[in-house]
């Protein structure tokens, strides 16, 4: 398993694209377009660019995850 290249989430650009998410989740690059098809992720499509708002990514993984509110 890959592990994350960032130490916290002050270090993330404003938008992300899929090679910064998969950074992130220390997951490959392709892999990370996986959850960025999937409806009720933040993404932003600008032309054939998809980019991700940090702060909805954040959101995103905290709804997320065991601690999160996920239903």
């Amino acid at each position: 398993m890959k592990t994350s290249q960032f130490k916290d989430y002050s270090e993330l650009p404003l938008f992300l694209n899929a090679e910064i998410i998969a950074k992130v989740l220390g997951i490959s690059p392709a892999s990370s377009y996986e959850p960025m098809h999937e409806s009720g992720f933040p993404v932003l499509k600008i032309g054939n660019r998809m980019v991700v708002p940090k702060e909805k990514f954040i959101a995103w993984v905290e709804q997320n995850t065991a601690g999160g509110n996920a239903p």
